[in-house]
């Protein structure tokens, strides 16, 4: 099983880093990694089964979302090796926001495990979500 796990501190409170987020079909706050995130289908970006494809690669779904947990779930359906659907399978990504409520800032956990015969995915995957937790933090 491979498995990646990243945390920031964002400098803003929990709310307004939700707030930017929590919608599947809103990169614009990762503009240095995501360059296009075109939605697919009619479902909205905090309805579970939203579907998007990023930078013409990277195929997912939405597969849990939480408004009170300030979470949300996907898959990765099909990408690039070594994420592909012939590379890797059962690929979940988990986002998940905390208060910290002794300096009004927001921890947030950016975590994603998955099935696949060789780690590859592991340091890529690693690299794309350390770049966007980078991006969310300039974003405030």
């Amino acid at each position: 099983m491979g498995k990646t796990y990243q945390t920031a501190v964002i400098n803003a409170p929990v709310d307004r880093v939700w707030s930017k987020i929590k919608n599947f079909h809103d990169l614009s706050w990762a503009s240095g990694v995501v360059g296009k995130c075109e939605a697919v289908g009619d479902r909205p970006g905090d309805q579970i089964g939203a579907r998007r494809i990023l930078n013409d690669a990277f195929h997912e779904t939405l597969v849990a979302f939480s408004e009170v947990d300030r979470s949300f779930k996907y898959s990765i359906d099909d990408g690039p090796a070594p994420v592909s659907k012939t590379d890797v399978k059962d690929y979940i990504g988990s986002v998940r926001l905390f208060p910290i409520t002794e300096s009004d800032t927001c921890f947030i956990e950016w975590s994603s495990n998955w099935e696949a015969p060789k780690d590859d995915a592991c340091d890529f995957c690693h690299n794309i979500y350390v770049a966007l937790l980078n991006e969310l933090k300039k974003a405030f």
